[in-house]
């Protein structure tokens, strides 16, 4: 018999290709819930959600995780073996700007499904977090045990009070939470608001690029399809109640570097356009993950040298579709 797994976000970035790695294992039924908000073109998100339009095992809700009342349906027709909670509003620099809609979002669509998941039994919730909960960590490799006390966005505190929240909910009621760390996560259908993809498009058109800083920021890239194994081990964990995990690449890039790479794979130099440092952003990400490798066998295999080729590859043929 088939498992039921609920994926809120499924139609994102990240929610889609875990669908299509559940689809492709063919042991699940799976209802994605979101709310195809405007964030990004929601026409992307349909058009994602397209890719599994044929599929029997696939039921697609338009819905809010705010909204308590439009989730209680979906929990009453299907029993879930597992929660994968990806939906969230994204991106440090635009919480500054809305912060009530962050909290609104992400602190509180995350306790809904999570009471939800209480009252009807659902026994494993993975959480979708950040690598952005580190603040500007001054140890680094970032560990799973560095205190996150420290945000300096809105969207960094949201999802360590989702961090919490599940904490609270595994020890008041014995809901195995499982929050994963997620570390720049690029690859095919990548968000377009997020530096590759929106650096590959300018450059792409021969426009200037938004540099914020001097370049050298470091970020640890990771690609989509590490993240995904991340996932699918933590949605089979069953170890203690609950843990947290970092999933990264375990490696930075300098944003200069980042650059150079695309173009090389794009074949065609950026015209660099010098911004301010940007408030809420931080000097580094680099992920620790030795507790990753031991708990969940996680095993990135993408090095950015041969991820960034794949993301334009993928930037190429969409530039042609879309033509």
């Amino acid at each position: 018999m088939k498992k039921n797994v609920l994926v809120t976000g499924g139609a994102g970035f990240i929610g889609s290709h875990l669908v299509g790695k559940l689809l492709a294992e063919g042991d699940w039924q799976i209802t994605i819930v979101d709310d195809l908000n405007d964030f990004y073109s929601p026409e992307i998100k349909r058009a994602n959600l397209a890719l599994f339009a044929r599929s029997l095992d696939v039921e697609f809700v338009e819905a809010d995780i705010r909204n308590f009342a439009a989730l209680e349906p979906v929990f009453e027709r299907t029993k879930f073996d597992t929660i994968v909670h990806l939906a969230a509003r994204a991106g440090v620099r635009p919480s500054l700007l809305e912060p009530q809609l962050y909290i609104e979002t992400n602190i509180n669509g995350t306790t809904n499904l999570l009471e939800l998941a209480r009252q009807h039994g659902v026994r494993q919730f993975v959480f979708g977090s950040s690598s952005s909960v580190y603040g500007e960590n001054k140890k680094v490799p970032f560990a799973e045990a560095d205190p996150i006390f420290e945000p300096i966005s809105p969207y960094a505190a949201t999802k360590a009070a989702g961090e919490l929240i599940c904490h609270t909910y595994s020890h008041l009621f014995g809901i195995r939470t499982v929050c994963l760390r997620f570390f720049t996560v690029y690859g095919a259908r990548q968000r377009p608001d997020l530096a590759i993809h929106k650096f590959a498009r300018l450059i792409h058109e021969g426009k200037p690029i938004p540099v914020f800083g001097d370049g050298s920021t470091r970020r640890d890239y990771t690609y989509i399809d590490d993240i995904i194994q991340g996932v699918r081990a933590a949605m089979a964990f069953d170890a203690s109640m609950h843990e947290v995990f970092n999933l990264g690449e375990s490696e930075t890039t300098e944003l200069s570097r980042l650059i150079e790479l695309l173009e090389d794979a794009l074949g065609k130099k950026a015209t660099i356009d010098r911004q301010p440092s940007q408030p809420g952003d931080v000097p580094i990400t680099f992920a620790d993950i030795s507790k990753a490798r031991r708990m969940l066998n996680y095993n990135p295999t993408t090095k950015i040298e041969t991820g960034i080729p794949k993301f334009v590859e993928w930037f190429r043929s969409k530039q042609a579709v879309d033509a």
